[in-house]
């Protein structure tokens, strides 16, 4: 049987945290009971700088149920660092992990799927999005946005799937060896190559509290992603340029009939049109470039991606990263 751990990355989640807990020991504990799952099945929570009572909770979790674990990161460090510190922390301790959030809007239903197909050689299985009501029409429509930018900017992911997946060691061993510190998970697992398959993730309504990921995040995040993993914006600036170039040509062309058939006349506002316009459009295109230089100077720089502050994973098992700083 699979010995499973189920990392959740948890930011203030205090409203939400006992319940979420709650709710995957029973799963632990009903799979465990049919023979799916290893007894010794755990949840490991993943503090990422939380400003409430998260790390309180999660002492206290652990106190009552030994299956119940966590990391408390140092600082705020992102959701996929902090996912990634999880991973990292429980894959020498378990078969397979399971990423979910502690929200636990993604389906518990899905979670036998997954450990079923890992049992049958898939390494990675993807919880794919199905149905979305829950979400709010913003985030739907932003979602959407977001998959199909990545599409045609070259990255390759998964449509419509986030961080909940199943991963079993050996992949985890894989992933361990990229060195990126702009993490974006979701372009980076899939160039593991291993076996995959998906399974449907009908998304809930949030129990309590309210999404860490902002409209702002999200936006980052896909920029991130595509500046992490594709070239093209790179392109399109050439191709903008080369654009303008005939534009200006076909400009000058005009100029010149102008003036030999003696109908031109001054036109400030055309012009200060045409000043902000290019203007704005050069800042834009220096801009990307300098995302590409930023994350060059980031990664050359070779930070830990996290520190870990405090660890809860259980006596028999003493955290390798206790009291030290986590390098991978």
């Amino acid at each position: 049987m699979i010995k499973l751990a189920i990392v959740s990355p948890c930011y203030n989640e205090e409203e939400v945290l006992e319940a979420s807990a709650r709710r995957l020991l029973g799963l632990l504990g009903g799979m465990a009971a049919e023979g799916k799952l290893s007894a010794d099945s755990f949840i490991l929570f993943v503090n990422d700088g939380s400003r409430d009572r998260t790390w309180e909770i999660i002492r206290r979790l652990h106190a009552d149920d030994s299956r119940v674990c966590g990391l408390c990161l140092a600082r705020n460090v992102g959701h996929q660092n902090a996912i990634m510190a999880g991973m990292m922390a429980a894959k020498d301790r378990a078969d397979a992990v399971i990423t979910i959030d502690a929200d636990l809007q993604d389906d518990l239903a899905a979670i036998p799927q997954m450990v079923s197909e890992c049992e049958s050689g898939r390494d990675i299985v993807y919880g794919v999005k199905v149905k979305r009501t829950a979400d709010p029409l913003l985030k739907r429509l932003s979602a959407t946005a977001f998959y199909r930018l990545q599409a045609k900017m070259g990255v390759e992911s998964i449509y419509n799937h986030a961080d909940f997946r199943l991963m079993s060691r050996r992949a985890l061993d894989m992933l361990a060896g990229y060195q990126e510190r702009n993490l974006y998970l979701r372009g980076l697992i899939p160039l593991i190559g291993l076996d995959t398959a998906t399974v449907d993730d009908v998304i809930s309504e949030r129990q309590a509290g309210h999404s860490k990921y902002t409209l702002g995040r999200m936006l980052s995040l896909a920029l991130d992603g595509i500046t992490s993993f594709s070239v093209k914006p790179i392109y399109y600036i050439i191709y903008l340029g080369l654009a303008f170039l005939l534009i200006s040509l076909a400009i000058g062309i005009y100029v010149i009939h102008a003036l030999v058939a003696g109908t031109a006349v001054p036109g400030w506002s055309s012009l200060i049109l045409s000043v902000w316009f290019v203007g704005g459009m050069v800042l834009i295109s220096i801009g990307v470039v300098g995302a590409y230089i930023g994350k060059i100077y980031t990664e050359v720089k070779r930070r830990p991606l996290y520190n870990i502050k405090e660890s809860l994973l259980g006596e028999t098992n003493p955290s390798p990263f206790k009291g030290k700083k986590a390098e991978w």
